[in-house]
């Protein structure tokens, strides 16, 4: 390929950071959230590299899960939203599929199905996130009312709304609030994500959803230290000029040299992921040194100040993140998150899965 923006997938990474999860969680099992094309590293490509240490995967929705059934992945997927229509409630049980019920609509659809076509469900708890999910004193009476769709496979689950926040009391809060439910029911149950997997154990429980940790982020604790960035986001230089002090750079003379600087010009843009509203100074590395950004991000270049860097040349290597710039850094710089920077790598940029 003639352009060098690429994602290089790290195999090793990905497997690494899955078993460092599954061991700081012993005593329960843990699945791998791969919704979203696997975070932006390819869900056929990370089930198949988990497929022998991870029981089950989880996805959003219901066409995720097809993907990875007509790429030969067989193993238990949970639908993360459910049906949207009534139609996938037949089509989750003829592709293996675990379907949360957040919904009474949703269990209807359900129950209006044959007994042996009806998929086995996880059921919705609201723990106070208020996004999804039943009331915690409607969950008693939908058992009772739903009893026929209770099968082995059925876990009660919750989602926690600040478990990456460390100093928030809101997550105990949850945490006391499910666990009240939990002592009245006999079901099996999920809480942790990644950032409760790694901060808060006592949400450790029978099964846990890990999603972005799989991929090298997380909360700020000890066990972060140890994950390994999963994606290295690359490109090159295709050309380097020298400005002089008051001229500009970029779109709306967004940058002004306050000096004789070298600007080199880097194939990558929004077109291609990296967010347009990274501002001067988000960290690059081009040739393993630390440069800044400098000038607004196009559609499918940026620009880069390295007069400080020593000599760099047109073809020079260049990475946006991953193992020189952390993830988060630049998400930092960004005002967001490293799963949105993640999941936005667009579809141009191939996707290239390294084993060390």
């Amino acid at each position: 390929m003639s352009r060098q923006t690429q994602a290089i997938i790290h195999a090793d990474a990905i497997i690494h950071n899955f078993k460092l999860l599954q061991a700081s969680a012993p005593h329960s099992r843990s699945m791998a959230v791969i919704k979203a094309d696997a975070y932006g590293h390819g869900a056929v490509n990370v089930a198949r590299l988990l497929r022998d240490i991870c029981q089950r995967f989880a996805v959003a929705i219901i066409e995720e899960a097809i993907a990875l059934r007509e790429a030969g992945i067989t193993a238990p997927i949970v639908v993360l939203e459910g049906p949207h229509q009534q139609r996938e409630c037949a089509l989750a049980k003829a592709s293996d599929c675990i379907m949360v019920a957040h919904h009474q609509s949703q269990l209807d659809w359900l129950m209006a199905l044959p007994e042996g076509q009806r998929p086995h469900i996880w059921l919705k708890v609201d723990s106070g996130m208020h996004r999804l999910g039943f009331a915690i004193d409607e969950v008693e009476p939908i058992l009772t009312s739903y009893q026929a769709l209770v099968t082995s496979e059925t876990v009660l689950v919750t989602h926690l709304a600040c478990a990456d926040d460390l100093e928030n009391p809101f997550t105990q809060q949850q945490l006391d609030a499910f666990a009240a439910l939990k002592n009245r029911i006999d079901l099996p149950v999920s809480i942790a994500n990644s950032p409760a997997t790694l901060a808060w154990p006592q949400s450790q429980a029978n099964w846990n959803r890990l999603g972005v940790a799989v991929f090298g982020s997380g909360p700020d604790v000890p066990e972060r230290a140890q994950l390994k960035p999963a994606m290295t986001l690359r490109s090159s230089v295709m050309a380097v000029r020298t400005i002089t002090p008051g001229e500009y750079v970029g779109y709306g003379q967004n940058w002004q040299a306050q000096r004789t600087s070298k600007i080199a010009t880097v194939a990558i843009g929004y077109a291609d992921g990296y967010p347009r509203h990274c501002p001067n100074g988000t960290p690059v590395a081009i040739n393993g040194q630390i440069a800044p950004l400098a000038g607004r991000v196009s559609m499918d270049m940026i620009t880069v100040d390295v007069t400080d860097i020593g000599e760099v040349r047109p073809g020079d290597r260049v990475e946006l993140w991953g193992e020189q710039v952390n993830i988060d850094t630049v998400a930092h710089h960004a005002g967001t998150i490293g799963y949105e920077l993640m999941t936005r790598v667009s579809q141009r940029v191939p996707r290239i899965v390294r084993h060390r």
